[in-house]
């Protein structure tokens, strides 16, 4: 009988060692999970603002543009003038697509289904 009471006593000191392990382990987890989630939302967080401010810089931009396009500030001049040549472009390619519209033989890919 002493064999087996040393048995018991070993198996019930091995069983709280291991209930001990896997309390810790899941303590550990538990805390990873959380820093984990709080990380994903932090960077949900920045990315939202990062895109609000790329929202806002190019607001301002175009602001800028309409406002100051005739006379920009000296470090501008050369921004401006690539977007009002740039606006030209696509007035020319628009009056060019137009033309080509108003001809019979021209159909859009649309046109031809």
């Amino acid at each position: 009988m002493a064999n087996f009471d040393d048995f018991k006593k070993k198996a019930k000191g091995a069983f709280g060692t291991i209930t001990e392990v896997s309390v810790e382990a899941y303590k550990l987890a538990e805390e990873r999970a959380k820093g984990v989630a709080k990380s994903a939302k932090l960077n949900s967080e920045i990315s939202r603002e990062t895109a609000m401010i790329k929202r806002l810089h190019a607001e301002i931009g175009r602001m800028y543009y309409d406002l100051h396009k005739d006379n920009p500030e000296e470090a501008f001049v050369q921004n401006c003038t690539e977007i009002t040549s740039a606006i030209a472009r696509i007035a020319d390619r628009r009056r060019e697509l137009d033309e080509m519209k108003n001809k019979d033989d021209f159909h859009t890919p649309d046109e031809e289904k």
